[in-house]
């Protein structure tokens, strides 16, 4: 990846997007100020004795009409009031596809393949080998068969047979473990940016799984690796408008089609870090699931940096001087993620951080804009405060080391991540629910740990999303860690030598 860290992205917040954040704390101000009013209320009128209010009652001079029109006020209030507010969306369960082991590609096969591709010159293969020594990535990660061919074979026959397999295996496991009929689903999104067939990919499972004429679906494509926060996004706000609804948003990437077979090396990066993978995921705003759903989505924060040039241009798909396609990364990456960063986390602050934090940074933010010295350093909020468990997205180690460094984490709140791309490799939009899958299998969820989930992709976007635990979360005995949880975590050397 580009040698470039991420900047300081705390050190200079920029002042609108506090604002923004704050913006959605007044939008519940009323609630906050009403709670405590009604509740001092409540406790004077409990202190009042019968023959008190009755005297109360008679002093005000008020009849029984006046007394039930103002009853059914406060009916027709109540009721709009509960009516408006948002429903809750709960996390039922997950499922992430577990790759096959014939599908493994070690260091010594990812080196022989790379040499006897016929269009890889000798630069070519050096450089993905240094990239591939720097990447985090383990032995285990896991390429589509098609792949496994000299030269791969990107069909669209092969790629649509790579995504029946990850997408139908994900889905078959989540119905195991929820007992969902498939016939229930309300509510399909389906995002993966690269491979965009007709019919879509959301046909494709409406198909299989022969669900209901009426189902709501979508199909998102061209997103990047933040897409599965969008999808979560927009599957909670069809839930907001359809009461009693399931939801299942599923989140993958398509290695088949994307293999880059060219020489510029800021289009062979995807090519040592991509891995195949996806997630399914089942929401729903039904109250009585509840009792058994894993989390409640609290936050979803998104910040997309497209209006400038460089943020959208610094992912991007394209075709080599050659007419190779593949995705260009520019030198400016790391960079335009650190602004998108530093937007949205400024934006996620005042909605999760205890006051005691908001108020140390608002005084630092102020101080600096007053005294307009650069030699007043910043308080950097302690979003460890926020947050029990940390999900960035495992789009390559350098992201995840300079994240870990600006918010002050230790190894043990990046360990998911790491784990994650070590085991699976970068996988993209569902690399986020590997990570969950991976505390998860460590026994490390209680009930009220509060998640935080970041991802970010093409375009440029960066996105948050946050849940609290609703209960205590059983160690799963299946799943994608199930074979190799008991490995982890492992120590993962700053360069592991293959030439």
């Amino acid at each position: 990846m580009p040698a470039e860290p991420l900047p300081q992205f705390l050190s200079s917040i920029k002042l609108k997007y506090v604002k923004l954040g704050y913006q959605y704390l007044a939008s519940h101000m009323l609630t906050f100020l009403l709670i405590p009013v009604m509740v001092a209320a409540f406790l004077e009128a409990a202190k009042i004795g019968p023959d008190e209010l009755v005297s109360l009652w008679r002093s005000l001079g008020i009849n029984a009409i006046h007394a039930l029109c103002t009853v059914l006020l406060l009916v027709v209030v109540a009721t709009a009031y509960f009516m408006s507010r948002p429903r809750p969306v709960y996390l039922v369960d997950y499922a992430c596809f577990q790759p096959a082991r014939n599908c493994r590609v070690p260091f010594a096969t990812f080196f022989e393949h790379a040499r006897l591709m016929p269009f890889f010159d000798e630069k070519s293969v050096r450089f993905q080998v240094r990239i591939l020594e720097r990447s985090g990535l383990g032995e285990e990660t896991c390429l589509p068969p098609a792949n496994h061919y000299i030269p791969p074979c990107p069909s669209m026959e092969a790629s649509r047979a790579e995504a029946q397999l990850v997408i139908f295996s994900a889905i078959d496991d989540l119905i195991a473990k929820t007992g969902l009929k498939p016939k229930d689903i309300d509510i399909l999104v389906v995002n993966c940016s690269l491979f965009s067939p007709t019919p879509s990919l959301s046909a494709m499972i409406v198909n299989k799984y022969k669900l209901r004429s009426n189902i709501m679906s979508f199909n998102l494509s061209g997103m990047g690796c933040s897409a599965g926060l969008i999808s979560v996004d927009l599957a909670r706000d069809l839930l907001q408008a359809h009461p009693n609804s399931y939801a299942l948003v599923v989140s993958t990437e398509i290695i088949t089609p994307n293999y880059y077979a060219g020489n510029e090396r800021s289009m062979l990066l995807p090519n040592c870090l991509f891995r195949m993978g996806a997630a399914a995921v089942l929401l729903s705003n039904r109250r009585r699931e509840r009792a058994r759903a894993k989390y409640r989505l609290l936050h979803v924060v998104r910040t997309h940096k497209g209006a400038d040039d460089r943020a959208y241009r610094c992912v991007y798909e394209e075709e080599d001087v050659d007419g190779n396609s593949g995705i260009r990364l520019s030198k400016d990456l790391m960079a335009i993620a650190g602004e998108a960063l530093r937007s949205n986390i400024t934006t996620v602050g005042p909605l999760v951080l205890p006051v005691t934090e908001q108020l140390r940074f608002l005084a630092s933010l102020v101080a600096r804009r007053l005294l307009r010295s650069r030699g007043w350093k910043p308080y950097i909020p302690d979003f460890k405060r926020a947050f029990e468990h940390f999900c960035i997205h495992a789009g390559g180690r350098a992201v995840i080391d300079e994240l870990q460094l600006n918010l002050r984490l230790s190894a043990a709140h990046v360990e998911a991540s790491r784990m994650a791309l070590h085991r699976f490799g970068n996988t993209s939009s569902s690399s986020l629910w590997y990570e969950l899958g991976y505390i998860e299998a460590k026994g490390r969820m209680r009930p009220g740990d509060r998640v935080w989930m970041i991802g970010f992709g093409s375009g440029f976007k960066c996105n948050s999303a946050v849940w609290r635990c609703l209960r205590t979360v059983s160690t799963p005995v299946d799943g994608p860690w199930s074979d190799s949880i008991h490995r982890y975590p492992v120590h993962i050397p700053e360069v592991v030598k293959l030439l």
